[in-house]
């Protein structure tokens, strides 16, 4: 279930549902009727949607005027005029197709100006979205007019549904309009009504089973009306207004099944990004270096390590063999100068970029510019093994964000603290030192060499 069935599902699931609802007490359309309304209907919406000015003012307008076609539309449903049903099935697609056109998503369709995979999969995820949308509103309108006492509640509740974000939007744009106050409780409702996408499929699919739940006890007396039968004819006919009540009800559940399992995989599996592999972790031996065996990552993947600074900072790197028919290593930091230290994946023979997806030309790993890993200088390789310098190490520190937990030492006092806790550190001869109190922290800066020895490469430093 990819983004295009998913959010396809999630604009025109509610409208579907709704034009179901629509023909309840209207003479039925043909198909050819409904076909030659609908898809110009959305047509007119998506080019309205794509070629509508930007303007603030005029975006209000087309959202106030959609507000009250919303209430309009309920008030001809106490009209049984298929022209009226026509001309609302028509006027339904469109505006739903003006909203999802505004997706900006929708030009990674294909990534290419040719059909490829990618362009036929995500066309396919439509088809079947579009055949979900047409199969549930059928249904959902046949069921509710064996239960014509739920049809006012349903229109209203997926009204409301409609209505909602269109009035998020509203407020919204007149808060930057300035018309109206910008106070705490309107961005809550802002924030509450327009930001609830992924729960419209959920919505929608419980109206759908409120709706089976009202149908059940009707099917269940159909199924003992004809075991009461004693006449073959009178059976018979019993036994076909059962199994077609059956069959939209079996139906009806397949589509609402479809419609939450599209959602919750995509909210559980396919919209999450990419995990990390776990890190190795690495300290430095007593040539200050860390080594790592050669044939431990010479088979072509992606070897993730992780060596904590001695200000608990994690410093990931990776390391690959960028060919497969010799030894060419690519030694590079686990982060990009790009999109910071999300760090780099590797999915079947390609390696991308977590942050953007970008996927990253593995011979060029080592090298840098654009979205590749950041190099690690001064490494060196022999039959043996692969050694990085601490110094090499130290420069990647203020790549990464994530800061772990250690137990240190305070050098003035020798009170044991970690270095979350600690307020106060400073860096001094290569080395962080961490500070129980600013008295501490103020006497070490003052005269450092009173606790530790003087450090090879000068005295300079900087705390905090």
């Amino acid at each position: 279930m990819n983004y295009f069935f998913v959010t396809a599902l999630q604009v025109y699931l509610p409208v579907a549902l709704l034009c179901g609802l629509n023909w309840l007490r209207r003479p039925s359309p043909t198909l050819r009727q409904l076909v030659w309304l609908t898809l110009p209907g959305m047509a007119i919406g998506a080019l309205g949607g794509i070629y509508a000015p930007a303007s603030q003012i005029i975006q209000l307008i087309s959202i106030s005027v959609q507000l009250i076609a919303l209430l309009l539309f309920l008030a001809s449903q106490f009209t049984t005029s298929r022209a009226i049903g026509l001309v609302w099935q028509c006027l339904l697609a469109a505006g739903a197709a003006m909203h999802w056109v505004a997706d900006p998503n929708l030009s990674a369709l294909t990534t290419s100006g040719v059909v490829n995979t990618d362009l036929l999969l995500n066309l396919s995820a439509l088809i079947l979205a579009l055949f979900i949308l047409v199969l549930s509103g059928v249904l959902l309108g046949m069921v509710v007019r064996r239960l014509p006492k739920w049809r006012w509640p349903l229109l209203l509740i997926l009204t409301v549904l409609l209505l909602l974000p269109l009035s998020g939007q509203g407020v919204l744009l007149l808060m930057k309009l300035d018309i109206i106050g910008l106070t705490k409780p309107v961005l809550s409702y802002v924030a509450h009504v327009t930001n609830n996408s992924p729960w419209l499929n959920y919505l929608s699919a419980l109206i759908m089973a409120v709706a089976l739940a009202g149908f059940s006890p009707q099917l269940l007396r159909l199924r003992q009306d004809y075991h009461r039968q004693n006449q073959p004819i009178v059976r018979r006919k019993a036994i076909a207004h059962y199994r077609d009540a059956r069959r939209i009800a079996a139906n009806l559940l397949a589509a609402l099944v479809v419609v939450v399992a599209g959602q919750l995989y995509w909210d559980w599996v396919a919209s999450q990004p990419p995990r990390l592999s776990e890190a190795v972790p690495v300290t430095l031996s007593a040539d200050g270096a860390v080594h790592i065996p050669l044939e431990q990552v010479r088979d072509g993947k992606l070897h993730r390590f992780v060596w904590m600074a001695d200000d608990g900072k994690a410093v990931r790197f990776l390391v690959i063999n960028r060919y497969p028919d010799r030894l060419r290593l690519g030694v590079v930091f686990d982060a990009c100068l790009l999109c910071g230290d999300q760090g780099y994946v590797m999915e079947g023979n390609q390696v991308v970029c977590v942050a953007c997806g970008v996927h990253i030309f593995i011979p060029s790993i080592g090298k840098s510019g654009g979205c590749n890993p950041i190099p690690i200088a001064g490494w060196h390789n022999d039959d043996k093994q692969l050694v990085i310098g601490r110094a090499s190490l130290v420069a990647g520190v203020n790549y990464f964000t994530t800061v772990m937990t250690m137990n240190v030492t305070d050098p003035v006092d020798g009170s044991k603290l970690t270095n979350k806790k600690a307020e106060y550190h400073f860096s001094y001869g290569g080395k962080t030192y961490f500070f129980a109190s600013e008295a501490n922290y103020n006497r070490f800066r003052t005269k450092p060499t009173q606790f530790v020895p003087a450090a090879a490469g000068g005295d300079a430093g900087e705390g905090e």
